[in-house]
Order: structure tokens, then sequence, then C-alpha cells
């Protein structure tokens, strides 16, 4: 004869399995659930309302960065923004663009330019939360592309190849410091 407890133990079991039963799962797709094939994906197209701003949330939500995020978005290094950290990203505003050559910027951002440009992107990036202070110590950076940015001091202040700090702004990756010259790297050869 079975004991109380066994008892319970069996109708405990019973009632585990009948609740994990398998339910038919819905193997349709409805149409406008269908992830398009040109949507972008990966950590920069992830939308965050509580966390710290990172770099590229700081350049999107600048009005005066719109030609720069236009340039990480033609160059698609989005992702390079917001995956790695802590960075230093060195943001030319919309006039330092109007300052290059007319027709540079519309040159760039032609698809098959996008090495050229990605390169020129990661010019403007040093691994490292480099705040102003520590800038006016160093004589150069190591960049993203792999070269150097020589670094001056001019009135105590940092002068970031040739490049004047506007303003810094504290990113959730690291720093973002708006400069008034864009940078261009030193042709190799």
């Amino acid at each position: 004869m079975k004991t109380l407890k066994q008892i319970l133990m069996y109708a405990l079991c019973l009632l585990v399995f009948s609740a994990c039963k398998n339910e038919p799962k819905n193997t349709k797709t409805p149409s406008s659930n269908k992830a398009k094939t040109t949507e972008k994906s990966g950590q920069a197209f992830i939308t965050d309302d509580e966390g710290t701003p990172n770099c590229l949330q700081i350049a999107i939500g600048s009005p005066d960065h719109k030609t720069l995020v236009a340039a990480v978005q033609a160059a698609q290094v989005e992702n390079a923004l917001v995956n790695v950290g802590p960075l230093t990203v060195f943001a030319p505003t919309d006039d330092a663009f109007a300052a290059l050559p007319a027709g540079t910027v519309e040159n760039l951002v032609k698809p098959e330019n996008k090495d050229a440009l990605a390169n020129i992107l990661k010019y403007h990036v040093t691994p490292g939360t480099l705040n102003a202070n520590i800038l006016t110590k160093l004589p150069k950076l190591g960049q993203a592309n792999n070269q150097y940015v020589q670094v001056e001091v001019v009135d105590g202040k940092p002068v970031i190849g040739g490049a004047n700090i506007i303003v810094s702004v504290k990113a959730g990756n690291g720093i973002v410091h708006v400069i008034d010259k864009v940078l261009l790297p030193p042709s190799k050869e």
C-alpha cells in the first residue's frame, strides 16, 4: 500500500508534467513582423533611455554634429563607437566640416570612398578616457586608425592636430571633445 507521502509526490509530478506540456508553436511569421535585410543591427541600434549616453548617442543628440553623424553612418562605423571603450572621441562640428574644401564631404560619403572615410573617422578616436588635463601632458596620441596626432599646449589648453576643444562631454563609454576642425590623417607612404 502506498503511503500518503508517495501519493502526494505522484500527484505533484503529474501536475508539473501537465503544466509543461508542449504547446504548438506558430511557425508562420506575420508579414508585418519580418525582419528587413536592410535594417541595421548591433549594439549601436539598441534604445536605452536610462543609461548615460555613449559617444555615438551624444553626437546623434547634438544639433551641431549632423555632418559627423552622417559620415559615421556612411562609413558604417556606428557599432565601433558604442561597443568598445573607454574612448576619447574628437567630434568636429558641422562648421568644421563646412570649412573643408568644397565637395570634400560629398565625395567622402560616396560608397566607393567608405574605407577612406572610415580611416578619417578612426583618426578622431583614441583609446581611453582622456580629459583636457591629461591631454596637456601628452605630446601625441595613438589613434584608432594606427596613426598618431600631435598635441600642443596653447595658453594651457590642449590643441589636437590644430583643433581646439570647444567643450567636453562625459559619455557612458568615454568622453567626447567637441572640436573646431576636422582632423585629417597624414598620408601613408
